[in-house]
């Protein structure tokens, strides 16, 4: 496994999105779960990713029982700043510096580890300026309870204004061959700033990997009411899908590791560290995808996949 490193974090080349083992893409199971974590740890993926709204905290426990014994071999990063607990549709994005502390001690606890490898900041917070949920990061750091920084989903203004308190290691950001906004939206100020990127989703929630049937996804698979996966957008974008598979079809590899090979593709030409971390919670996709560090697009190949992007019908979210 190569290694990357994210403002002086180094990690695995590739890691694991864990968030799907708790919550979000329908059935889920504890033991092949934790399976499939151990079987990444084994390939060398060892930078593991989860958050404290992952299953309302479970998915934070089972992270943290699976790496139990091998926390020396992960680089764990973890996320706060979405509160839940009014429900899905009250949600709140926090940065309170009490708040911060709070959440901190929390998934430590259901971790079960003594420090955070990178702690990101989910959301831009509505209840105060981002300077002060960084300063309160900030005082994380000090106090040995995290390493690095990051931030997710934000804009390269408010990179900077973050940065300014404290230095940032990430920016985690869904990026993808269909979703490309980072390029026009953050991708300048973390060049400049000389921060990381992890891209999540990397395969477009699945979409990308030519094994998805849209039509049999169930009520928990919030895919199913997604504006990309449902009614005509849904049909539009399956030739985005079609192209990837017949670019993998002519290469001998899957259209996941096409997709995948992509996004690593995209690193020179933004001149950013990329660590994708596609999500799973099963060992054959996970085998799948840590492939992909093994194929190399040509510009053919490339020239095929860059203007998918323009054709994609429906929002995110």
């Amino acid at each position: 496994m190569r290694t990357s490193t994210l403002g002086g974090l180094t990690v695995s080349a590739q890691g694991l999105g864990c968030m799907g083992m708790s919550e979000f893409y329908g059935h889920t199971d504890w033991d092949e779960s934790v399976a499939t974590i151990h079987r990444a740890l084994d390939l060398g993926v060892t930078f593991l990713d989860t958050a404290d709204i992952y299953g309302a905290g479970h998915n934070e426990v089972l992270v943290g029982r699976a790496i139990a014994g091998r926390r020396d071999e992960v680089q764990l990063a973890t996320k706060f700043g979405i509160d839940r607990s009014f429900g899905d549709g009250r949600r709140v994005r926090r940065g309170e510096p009490a708040y911060v502390k709070r959440s901190c001690e929390a998934s430590l606890l259901r971790l079960g580890v003594d420090v955070i490898d990178l702690y990101y900041l989910h959301r831009p917070p509505e209840t105060v300026e981002i300077e002060e949920t960084i300063g309160a990061m900030a005082g994380l750091v000090a106090a040995g309870k995290v390493r690095y920084l990051g931030l997710s989903e934000t804009d390269g203004d408010l990179l900077r204004r973050a940065y300014a308190v404290h230095p940032i290691a990430a920016v985690q950001s869904e990026y993808s061959l269909w979703s490309r906004e980072p390029e026009t939206v953050v991708a300048g100020a973390m060049r400049d700033l000389g921060v990381g990127l992890v891209p999540y989703s990397p395969l477009g929630r699945g979409f990308l990997t030519a094994t998805l049937d849209v039509t049999a996804l169930g009520e928990r698979d919030f895919r199913s009411h997604n504006p990309r996966f449902a009614g005509e957008a849904g049909a539009a974008n399956q030739a985005i899908a079609d192209a990837v598979r017949s670019v993998a079809e002519a290469k001998g590899v899957a259209p996941a590791q096409v997709a995948i090979a992509w996004v690593y593709a995209q690193a020179d030409r933004l001149g950013v560290p990329i660590v994708p971390i596609p999500g799973t919670k099963r060992v054959k996709w996970l085998e799948q995808n840590v492939a992909a560090l093994d194929v190399t697009l040509t510009a053919s190949e490339l020239a095929i996949l860059d203007p998918l992007a323009d054709q994609v019908a429906g929002a995110r979210y």
